[in-house]
């Protein structure tokens, strides 16, 4: 940490992650792209097995967050020693998650998809992606700890690599997969998942060779693999557990979302499953600022250096509003042609325009409000930002179920549900940030 928290050293800080976070996302953007290719049943199986996959992964990456913070804060503490022991047990109980995440979507997927999917080609897609993409959770997690000791020590950049190892690798293996060249056999859909599972192991080897080469991992106490102790999981886990309820409430929500909007149809859920993809692309910087924001604080607080932290989220929510702003003027000016790079449905294009317009709006109470939240939680309060997700997400549920499937209204207005629920959180954080309730946890 510098003496002084800049806008220079925070975008320093948080540009390397905002390239990492492309990683997932943009694997998601790929599969989209191919499959709008392939057909509407699977852009919209596509759309729904990777949320009920990303809603498990949460879990996973709230744990991750939890991590990242008590690292964040030992490093802070120079307190160096303490993190390898800290990665060691998020990889002990991280492999052991991912285990059961997995069982959980080989057998009890089906049952859970059944009761919400009307459609069944939707339906028959869906389970044929999950599947093959079961098989990368426990690659996920490994990298999700490897990211936690990358950023809470903020070490940003190898970040970068790690991206593009992900992203090229994944998009050569979708080609090969999905559509069968090069010799492969032609998958579709499972195409698509086999490849981003493939990609997420090509990226945790990266991971174990570069850290155990090329970084100092005597200083971290790392590979070590110390013995389990009940103690260090504990402070973890009552760190963590908010983060993951959190993190799985979100994105359960937004499957939900998603299960509302196949009530109107296939073409609709084809019109969300395009503008997902292009509103999680466009969310990227704003989640790099976010992350970053949550390991600053928790450094900074592990320094003592109380008094800094207000003014270094607000510094961090000026540069996420601006960059919000640049991508906002971007796609109003080219929105036809961002949205034909997954569909040439000249049907499908002009209803995605209608969305993008919404998302473009949700992104700006999304700039603003995701920060402060990251924030909070980087005091190591994590309880409170699940209370403030509990009643955020409960009325952001009730409100989309009532514009779809009560008064049966279109799409694009469905998705203005988006501004709510971020809205109201920010309003959530802003008051608690200005209550000075935080400045004296301990972790």
């Amino acid at each position: 940490m510098t003496s002084t928290v800049s806008y220079k050293y925070i975008w320093k800080v948080s540009f390397p992650i905002i390239i990492g976070l492309i990683a997932q996302n943009i694997m998601v953007a790929i599969d989209t792209a191919f499959l709008g290719r392939v057909g509407v049943v699977a852009l919209g199986a596509g759309a729904l097995g990777g949320l009920f996959y990303l809603a498990v992964v949460m879990l996973g990456i709230g744990f991750g967050t939890g991590t990242q913070i008590l690292i964040g804060r030992r490093n802070g503490e120079k307190q160096f020693g303490q993190i390898g022991k800290l990665t060691d047990h998020a990889i002990y109980f991280l492999l052991a998650l991912a285990t059961a995440l997995f069982l959980v979507i080989f057998f009890l997927a089906p049952a859970l998809l059944q009761f919400f999917i009307r459609s069944k080609e939707v339906f028959d897609g869906t389970l044929q992606f999950l599947r093959f993409r079961a098989w990368g959770i426990f690659f996920a997690f490994i990298n999700i700890t490897f990211t936690s000791f990358y950023v809470g020590t903020v070490r940003t950049r190898i970040l970068t690599y790690s991206t593009i190892i992900t992203a090229i690798t994944n998009a050569v293996l979708d080609y090969f997969l999905i559509f069968g060249k090069g010799g492969f056999p032609e998958m579709g859909i499972a195409g698509a998942a086999l490849a981003s599972s493939i990609s997420e192991f090509v990226t945790s080897l990266f991971f174990i060779v570069r850290t155990y080469y090329f970084e100092d991992t005597a200083k971290f106490n790392l590979f070590r693999f110390s013995r389990f102790e009940k103690s260090t999981m504990n402070r973890m886990l009552k760190l963590s557990i908010p983060i993951m309820l959190q993190n799985f409430l979100s994105f359960a929500g937004w499957f939900i979302f998603f299960m509302v909007i196949e009530h109107l149809g296939e073409h609709a859920l084809a019109v969300s499953n395009i503008c997902r993809s292009i509103y999680m692309l466009l969310m990227i910087p704003i989640w790099g600022l976010c992350s970053a924001c949550n390991t600053l604080v928790s450094n900074l607080m592990g320094e003592g250096r109380i008094n800094e932290v207000i003014p270094m989220i607000k510094k961090i929510v000026i540069i996420s509003f601006t960059c919000t702003l640049i991508i906002i003027t971007g796609n109003l000016i080219l929105p036809r042609y961002v949205i034909s790079i997954y569909t040439e449905d000249v049907n499908l294009i002009a209803d995605c325009i209608r969305v993008l317009d919404v998302i473009l709006l949700a992104l700006v109470f999304f700039s603003v409000a995701m920060v402060m939240l990251f924030g909070v939680s980087g005091t190591g309060n994590t309880r409170i930002t699940f209370n403030f997700e509990m009643f955020s997400i409960s009325l952001y549920i009730l409100t989309a179920y009532l514009l779809a499937v009560v008064y049966k209204l279109p799409v694009f207005y469905v998705w203005f549900v988006e501004c709510e629920y971020f809205f109201v959180m920010g309003i959530f954080c802003f008051i608690y940030l200005r209550s000075g309730r935080w400045k004296h946890i301990k972790i």
